[in-house]
């Protein structure tokens, strides 16, 4: 998913299931994805994925709430976009989970976020890049230890 915002890629020692198994276990966020205070899943698919999900956060600044609706039209991952609400305007991510022929996985995470409130361009580009960073290492962390 090409998108104007953040991205990274992180390289992971276990397969992409297992990582996708993780990154869709929304329920655990709180425990390893830094500033994730609480996940409410209101929606489910078929398969029992999450569709509709809010989130409470601690977004440095101020705790903030979203919710994310869930796309499952990447052949090797998932993305989102935030409802607008009282703290996001616009939120879009994806996560895509690659296979490296020398075993495990590379991870990548784009992220686009828009808040409702003021912040200057270069503290919102960076906000970004530290909720990547974070979430990159939490998930490559959650998913070496299982």
């Amino acid at each position: 998913m090409a998108m104007e915002g953040t991205v990274q890629s992180i390289e992971v020692s276990a397969d992409p299931q297992t990582i996708y198994e993780v990154a869709l276990d929304l329920d655990a966020y709180p425990e390893w994805a830094t500033g994730v205070k609480e996940v409410d899943i209101h929606e489910e698919d078929e398969y029992g994925r999450p569709v509709r999900v809010s989130f409470v956060a601690d977004a440095m600044i101020k705790e903030i709430s979203y919710t994310l609706l869930y796309r499952y039209d990447l052949e090797n991952g998932f993305s989102w976009s935030a409802e607008p609400g009282i703290d996001i305007t616009a939120m879009e991510g994806s996560y895509q989970f690659n296979a490296m022929e020398e075993g495990g996985t590379e991870v990548l995470y784009a992220l686009r976020v828009e808040p409702a409130f003021t912040v200057p361009g270069f503290l919102r580009r960076q906000a970004e890049k530290q909720i990547v960073s974070n979430a990159l290492r939490g998930l490559k962390k959650r998913s070496e230890s299982l």
